[in-house]
């Protein structure tokens, strides 16, 4: 009976582990039954009953029809009492956008494959030469230190904004705009920001959620003519007026009302709406002419039908409507975009100011959450990567070319670890910002995804700038023309803080959502609950049932092997990290059941274990884009560090957000059991190695290649501009110089020359012969080079204060 009952579990394992549930149990079944009577140890009369027992087990749990009568009818009530309950505005963010890849890993066997045949859609010969022509020159024209001390962008800057139609990125062609793709609006988008933010925030908003892209997927054939060709062309500018005192991050609890009625219009009688708003943190109010609002339409007098209450509206009111106040501003950190309150008091606008007229009446949260959904994938995370390529592009040379102790800065240990982090973030950054455009690209609207995107690259921007300020030192902490750093370090907040804040994305957003719109079964069993529909309750269940038995088997035997039993594409480099990710897609899967299972509706309350959830989904998507990207482009040893760097990063960081989940849960018999299938020989992943980073750090410091790689998003500007350009010009100046300053240190060490700082040990090194005077002139240009680099700036007092 021994051997029987081991070879039936070996069946079950080993069919379990492919993801057959049921068909598992019944193999094993019949596996153990025949291994048994062969072994001619059972009594016919224990045979006979222990077969029977396994056919009524099959027969209840493995015929849908008699599965219904004799247990899912049963279990039914028992999860419409443990489900939770959504509220309409929940349902329309819940249903808003479409899964993809996040699926995949939610399922706990992503398929890779699919992942590595993505064609992910490049930038057409248009959108390249509009990249490197117009939008260069918009950034050559900018200077922004002079932006911060105006409090705006100066008029020729507007100007070029409307000249290469800059608020018409993703309106169509028909209507004047370029009609460009996801990834070309990112790029746009993290050039301009590497120059100033300020004129990023300023093309960006009008090109995300806005009246154009509503307009645009909403609007009747008439609005769009009367203004899409307007926003391109920027003879319109718009705002889109969300947020309000009382509507922070609940967006959906405005207070902001319209109410229809009739009104006399040169003699006519004519529907329309009488508004009130009070609405706050606008970008580009201050400056908009056409404000796009969300507000509550009530129908007290049911002119437009039964109902009173129609729900979130969107309409557009030109500015210059009596009743609209406007003009103020803000001011974000000193970033001076243009971003204020604006008020409304009893405006009144007819009815076909609503987007898409009748057919926009009651579905503005789900055109809101729509836009968010593509939105939130595109401008923040552009903007982030822009921060991070900038701070790498510095950082490199900075490091090179300041010296301390008669050695790049670079080379000490303590500055490597930053480097490393500066380096690695950027690269899994962009890899994650291109993967995304892809999927928006390829018709997706990825709403979980966008939101990882959304909050976790804008985090990552705040390390990335972090660090590069303390590599910096005392001239990150110096305002002025020379330091662009002190300007990303403004914005940081600014881009955690906006677009729904972090916190609320991670703890509630991502996976809230993501647990009902990714899983393969959760969304399914709330609809059959809500319509009483047993049949489909039935198949969503036992299909879940199925989806836990079956990778928590995976979860186990991958956990056991070191993750080697995972069939995964045949890549000689990366494979171990794929298998190590189809290892933790296991068990977040069975993490996250557990924890929905044993929560039931309180978890939407329990936001620090949903956030760890939140980190674990989010940094399995970060390192598949990672592993993406290294799949897609060239295989160099620098690409091959910076990827290693990235997924191991992120491989710690979803190993530490699993345990974070397994110690917090409140019923611990079920987390000392989860402990056991996810880590029964302990968390054995840790933070990419000393050597890795020391690599990573190095490729930035030496190989200009990897370094242009890594930063091919950034405008540099010309070598003899203050900042990067003089910067890049003071390191191709130090790094030629690197073998004549070798030599004349290895004299110092043996002892042919003086110890002596900077141009003495030149004069010395010439004198003694060591070295040419074509070699003397290059390490005094060099130098020299090095030394404006390092200066500040310094201001006259009575300039000074009049300085922001």
């Amino acid at each position: 009976m021994g051997y029987a009952i081991a070879l039936a579990v070996f069946a079950f394992l080993a069919l379990a582990f492919r993801g057959w549930g049921f068909l598992a149990w019944i193999v094993s079944s019949a596996v153990f039954l025949v291994g048994w009577r062969l072994t001619g140890v059972a009594s016919p009369e224990l045979f006979t009953a222990v077969t029977a027992i396994l056919i009524v087990i099959a027969v209840v749990f493995g015929v849908p029809a008699i599965r219904r009568v004799l247990v899912s009818r049963f279990v039914m009530p028992v999860f419409a009492k443990v489900l939770p309950r959504l509220g309409d505005t929940e349902r329309t963010a819940l249903e808003a956008g479409t899964v993809w890849w996040d699926a995949d890993l939610f399922s706990g066997m992503p398929d890779w494959q699919k992942l590595i045949d993505f064609d992910a859609r490049g930038l057409s010969e248009e959108e390249q030469a509009f990249l490197d022509g117009p939008v260069n020159d918009f950034c050559r024209s900018i200077n922004d230190w002079e932006v911060y001390q105006q409090r705006d962008l100066p008029p020729e800057i507007w100007a070029l904004i409307r000249k290469y139609r800059l608020f018409g990125l993703i309106i169509p062609k028909e209507y004047g705009g370029h009609g460009f793709s996801a990834l070309a609006q990112s790029r746009i988008v993290t050039r301009i920001s590497s120059r100033s933010v300020t004129a990023a925030v300023t093309v960006m908003v009008p090109n995300s959620l806005g009246p154009g892209e509503l307009l645009m997927h909403y609007g009747t054939q008439a609005q769009k003519d009367r203004y899409l060709r307007r926003l391109a062309e920027g003879v319109e500018i718009p705002c889109f007026a969300l947020t309000g005192p009382e509507a922070g991050s609940d967006a959906a609890a405005t207070q902001s009302e319209g109410i229809v009625e009739k009104r006399m219009i040169d003699g006519k009688e004519v529907l329309g709406l009488r508004l009130n708003w009070l609405k706050r943190y606008i970008t580009l109010a201050p400056v908009a002419t056409l404000i796009g609002l969300a507000f509550r339409l009530k129908d007290p007098d049911h002119l437009i039908g039964d109902e009173v209450d129609r729900g979130i509206t969107c309409a557009l009111i030109p500015r210059d409507t009596p009743g609209v106040e406007i003009g103020l501003r803000h001011d974000p950190m000193g970033v001076p975009f243009h971003n204020g309150p604006t008020v409304g008091r009893d405006v009144w606008v007819p009815l076909d100011a609503i987007i898409g007229e009748r057919d926009g009446v009651g579905i503005g949260w789900r055109m809101l959450m729509e836009s968010l959904a593509a939105g939130r994938s595109i401008s923040l995370p552009a903007l982030s990567i822009g921060a991070a390529q900038m701070a790498t592009r510095i950082c490199g040379a900075y490091a090179t070319v300041r010296e301390q102790f008669d050695t790049p800065i670079g080379r000490f240990e303590g500055i490597e670890e930053p480097l490393a982090r500066i380096a690695g973030m950027t690269y899994l950054m962009t890899a994650t910002r291109t993967l995304t455009c892809g999927a928006l690209d390829a018709g997706e609207k990825p709403a979980v995804i966008g939101s990882i995107a959304k909050a976790y690259l804008t985090d990552a921007m705040r390390q990335v700038v972090s660090d590069a300020m303390d590599i910096r030192a005392g001239s990150a902490i110096q305002r002025g023309p020379r330091n662009m750093l002190s300007r990303a370090w403004d914005a940081v907040p600014i881009g955690i803080t906006v677009e729904g804040a972090n916190i609320l994305t991670r703890s509630m957003i991502i996976y809230g959502q993501g647990a009902i719109r990714c899983h393969p079964f959760v969304q399914k069993e709330i609809e059959s609950v809500a319509n009483k529909d047993l049949k489909a309750f039935d198949l969503a269940i036992f299909g879940h049932v199925n989806l836990l038995v079956t990778r928590s088997v995976r979860a186990l035997l991958l956990a056991l092997s070191g993750s080697r039993l995972a069939s995964v594409p045949r890549t000689d480099d990366t494979a171990r990290y794929y298998q190590h990710l189809s290892r933790f897609s296991a068990a977040f899967t069975i993490l996250s059941d557990t924890a929905m299972g044993t929560l039931g509706g309180t978890l939407k309350r329990r936001e620090k274990i949903s956030g760890r959830l939140a980190d674990a989904l989010a940094f399995l998507y970060l390192a598949s884009a990672a592993l993406k990207r290294y799949h897609d482009e060239g295989k160099t040893t620098a690409n091959f560090g910076l990827v290693r760097w990235s997924v191991e990063y992120s491989l710690y960081r979803v190993q530490e957000a699993l345990l974070g989940v397994l110690e917090n849960l409140p019923m611990r018999l079920p987390a000392w059991w989860l402990g056991w299938l996810i880590f029964p020989l302990g968390a054995r992943f840790r933070p990419p190695s000393d050597r890795i980073g020391r690599r990573v750090a190095r490729d930035i410091l030496l190989d200009r290649e990897a370094r242009q790689t890594l930063t091919g998003d950034i405008f540099v500007p010309d070598a003899d501009e203050p900042g990067l350009g003089m910067l890049e010009a003071a390191l191709d100046k130090a790094v030629a110089a690197l073998p004549i300053e070798t030599r004349l240190r290895d004299a110092v060490r043996a002892g042919e020359l003086d110890r002596a700082p900077g141009h003495m040990l030149d004069d010395l090194g010439l004198a003694a012969g060591v070295i040419t005077q074509g070699e003397y002139d290059r390490l005094n240009d060099a130098r020299d080079a090095r030394d404006e680099v390092i200066q500040v700036d310094a201001f006259d007092p009575e300039l000074y204060k009049t300085l922001h």
